[in-house]
């Protein structure tokens, strides 16, 4: 946060509103208001129907808070669990430490998702095969989601891209374009998340107002 361009406020007092806002849950309302208004753009109804799910490992800085290490990826730091329509808005995020399988990740994001609609098509990838269908087929009186593991090809060697989950990947690299989150820098996992947010937004806007 310290390290601002020129014409900013200083960081204590750029900070001190960041944090407000956060406490007072406004950055998730002005990402999910956008959401709604890229969809409407696009010619989409404002609730999603389908949408991708999946999971993004990144490294921790020193000073930083909770981490886990990841061990099929061999990183120590926390994972991005997101649910993105097939535009590759982010509808819900949660950040974890990195030892928190996708599953278990998947059963906090899918949780959060709730306020958008109660039926949807969910495609995600092998990792979340077994009991996290369990999971949903047990929550199908409230909300009905329906699971669809996508798999690469047999046959297919090195990069492709692969039927749905090409989008949140996606999504992952815009993340990525943002500084502050290639690497965590935050003490707190609530931070981290309105961090997410806050790319999105700007991301969203200059979607709506090039």
């Amino acid at each position: 946060m310290a390290a601002l361009a020129h014409d900013f406020p200083p960081w204590q007092t750029v900070y001190r509103y960041f944090r407000r806002w956060r406490q007072l849950q406004i950055w998730p309302v002005v990402h999910d208001m956008l959401v709604k208004l890229v969809r409407h753009a696009a010619g989409k109804h404002t609730n999603p129907a389908a949408g991708i799910i999946d999971s993004q490992s990144v490294k921790i800085a020193d000073q930083a808070g909770p981490r886990g290490y990841d061990a099929g990826k061999k990183i120590t730091g926390r994972n991005r669990h997101v649910v993105v329509d097939t535009l590759g808005m982010i509808l819900a995020v949660v950040v974890t430490p990195a030892s928190v399988q996708d599953r278990d990740g998947a059963r906090l994001v899918l949780q959060l998702f709730q306020h958008y609609c109660s039926r949807l098509r969910l495609w995600a990838d092998g990792g979340y095969r077994g009991q996290l269908a369990t999971w949903l087929w047990q929550l199908r009186h409230r909300q009905r989601i329906r699971l669809e593991i996508v798999n690469r090809a047999a046959h297919q060697r090195g990069f492709c891209v692969v039927h749905k989950r090409w989008i949140v990947e996606r999504t992952f690299g815009w993340l990525m374009k943002s500084r502050r989150l290639r690497c965590d820098y935050e003490q707190l996992i609530v931070n981290s998340e309105a961090m997410i947010q806050i790319a999105m937004t700007r991301l969203m806007l200059r979607r709506l107002y090039p």
